[in-house]
Protein backbone atom coordinates (compact mmCIF):
# COMPACT_ATOMS: atom_id res chain seq x y z
CA UNK A 1 0.00 0.00 0.00
CA UNK A 2 1.02 3.60 -0.43
CA UNK A 3 -0.09 7.20 -0.02
CA UNK A 4 0.06 10.44 -2.03
CA UNK A 5 3.72 10.89 -1.01
CA UNK A 6 4.46 7.36 -2.27
CA UNK A 7 5.48 6.02 1.14
CA UNK A 8 5.39 2.21 0.94
CA UNK A 9 3.80 -0.18 3.44
CA UNK A 10 4.03 -3.97 3.35
CA UNK A 11 1.87 -6.20 5.52
CA UNK A 12 -0.03 -9.48 5.56
CA UNK A 13 -3.66 -10.29 6.23
CA UNK A 14 -6.13 -13.13 5.82
CA UNK A 15 -8.83 -10.67 4.68
CA UNK A 16 -7.47 -8.16 2.16
CA UNK A 17 -10.75 -6.36 1.48
CA UNK A 18 -11.33 -5.73 5.19
CA UNK A 19 -7.73 -4.67 5.80
CA UNK A 20 -7.82 -2.17 2.94
CA UNK A 21 -11.10 -0.80 4.34
CA UNK A 22 -9.45 -0.40 7.77
CA UNK A 23 -6.49 1.47 6.25
CA UNK A 24 -8.69 3.74 4.11
CA UNK A 25 -10.85 4.63 7.11
CA UNK A 26 -7.97 4.89 9.60
CA UNK A 27 -9.56 2.37 11.94
CA UNK A 28 -6.27 1.06 13.34
CA UNK A 29 -3.57 3.18 14.98
CA UNK A 30 0.00 2.89 13.78
CA UNK A 31 2.16 3.50 10.73
CA UNK A 32 -0.62 3.39 8.13
CA UNK A 33 -2.79 5.77 10.12
CA UNK A 34 0.06 8.18 10.86
CA UNK A 35 1.21 8.32 7.22
CA UNK A 36 -2.25 8.11 5.61
CA UNK A 37 -1.44 4.87 3.78
CA UNK A 38 -4.68 4.30 1.92
CA UNK A 39 -4.01 3.07 -1.63
CA UNK A 40 -3.58 -0.58 -2.55
CA UNK A 41 -1.19 -0.75 -5.50
CA UNK A 42 0.09 -4.34 -5.29
CA UNK A 43 -0.71 -7.60 -3.57
CA UNK A 44 0.15 -11.29 -3.67
CA UNK A 45 -1.97 -14.22 -2.52
CA UNK A 46 -0.76 -17.30 -0.64
CA UNK A 47 -2.54 -20.45 0.47
CA UNK A 48 -0.13 -21.01 3.33
CA UNK A 49 0.22 -18.28 6.01
CA UNK A 50 3.86 -19.22 6.61
CA UNK A 51 4.64 -18.56 2.95
CA UNK A 52 2.98 -15.13 3.26
CA UNK A 53 5.05 -14.30 6.35
CA UNK A 54 8.25 -15.38 4.61
CA UNK A 55 7.44 -13.27 1.56
CA UNK A 56 6.61 -10.25 3.73
CA UNK A 57 9.99 -10.53 5.46
CA UNK A 58 11.73 -10.92 2.11
CA UNK A 59 10.07 -7.82 0.63
CA UNK A 60 10.72 -5.73 3.73
CA UNK A 61 14.43 -6.51 3.29
CA UNK A 62 14.51 -5.15 -0.24
CA UNK A 63 15.67 -1.68 -1.19
CA UNK A 64 12.90 0.75 -2.10
CA UNK A 65 13.99 0.77 -5.76
CA UNK A 66 13.49 -3.00 -6.02
CA UNK A 67 10.05 -2.79 -4.34
CA UNK A 68 8.95 -0.11 -6.80
CA UNK A 69 10.19 -2.22 -9.74
CA UNK A 70 8.10 -5.15 -8.49
CA UNK A 71 4.98 -2.98 -8.13
CA UNK A 72 5.49 -1.40 -11.54
CA UNK A 73 6.03 -4.79 -13.20
CA UNK A 74 2.30 -5.44 -12.67
CA UNK A 75 0.98 -1.91 -12.12
CA UNK A 76 3.16 0.45 -14.21
CA UNK A 77 1.33 3.64 -13.19
CA UNK A 78 0.96 2.53 -9.55
CA UNK A 79 -2.78 3.08 -9.82
CA UNK A 80 -5.02 2.15 -6.93
CA UNK A 81 -6.32 -1.40 -7.30
CA UNK A 82 -10.03 -1.98 -6.89
CA UNK A 83 -10.92 -5.20 -5.09
CA UNK A 84 -14.63 -5.01 -5.91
Amino acid sequence: MTNRSKTLYIGITSDLENRVFEHKNKLKPGFTHRYNINRLVYYEEFDNPQDAISREKELKGWLRKKKIALIESLNPKREELNLY
